[in-house]
């Protein structure tokens, strides 16, 4: 049996995955896994004081983004099914690299590789890129007590990485279809339009 389609939404905190993610699996008749972020109990530590709980944080995540792609993704896709997803496992690493330091993001790299190298790789990768006023305002409009705290120069440099990073994951996947959202032009919630063309491209890609 042909594997199914494996989709993946991703992009910088607040650029609206989870929701994307949704409407996708939705339109598409697809299982979604949205990444646990709540339930995380390092989450309002860390952005409190990074450097003390970034390790404890980014492996919480690590770990419980491993076991999701072992215990939900990889059985469906195995079946056949189309899945979709709020995260792209390589998220990790463009967080590891911007709150780890020294040791510490030495031995996560080698934990990252450790875990997720042999783990299904989405063949569609749909990036919502956002400008910080759009992050900000989007954050703020879902509510989370726990983002309150949040630096948003931490959130600016988080645009950056990911701006550097998108790319970099294309060129190492060139098989991997990539479709871009600008989030700050594109409200694909409120205009069902704009929804149908991301929808579309993202047919396209699964023919």
């Amino acid at each position: 049996m042909r594997p199914g389609h494996f989709i993946a939404v991703e992009g910088p905190i607040g650029a609206g995955k989870t929701t994307l993610a949704a409407m996708l699996a939705r339109e598409l008749g697809a299982p979604v896994v949205n990444e646990i972020v709540e339930e995380n109990p390092y989450l309002g530590k860390f952005y409190q004081n990074m450097e003390d709980w970034s390790f404890q944080l980014e492996m919480f995540f690590l770990c419980n983004r491993f076991k999701q792609l072992e215990d939900e993704a990889r059985p469906l896709l195995e079946s056949g099914r189309t899945v979709v997803a709020d995260y792209h496992m390589y998220k990790n690493l463009i967080f590891g690299e911007r709150t780890l330091n020294g040791s510490k993001r030495e031995k996560y790299r080698q934990i990252y590789h450790l875990l997720m190298d042999d783990q299904p790789r989405p063949d569609i990768v749909i990036y919502i890129k956002a400008d910080l006023p759009t992050l900000l305002r989007r954050i703020g409009m879902r509510g989370r007590e726990i983002e309150q705290a949040m630096d948003p120069g931490y959130l600016s440099r988080l645009i950056e990485d990911y701006e550097e990073a998108m790319p970099a994951l294309a060129r190492r996947e060139p098989g991997t279809a990539f479709v871009t959202v600008d989030g700050g032009e594109i409200d694909f919630v409120e205009n069902p339009a704009q929804f149908r063309e991301i929808l579309s491209q993202v047919k396209e890609h699964m023919q």
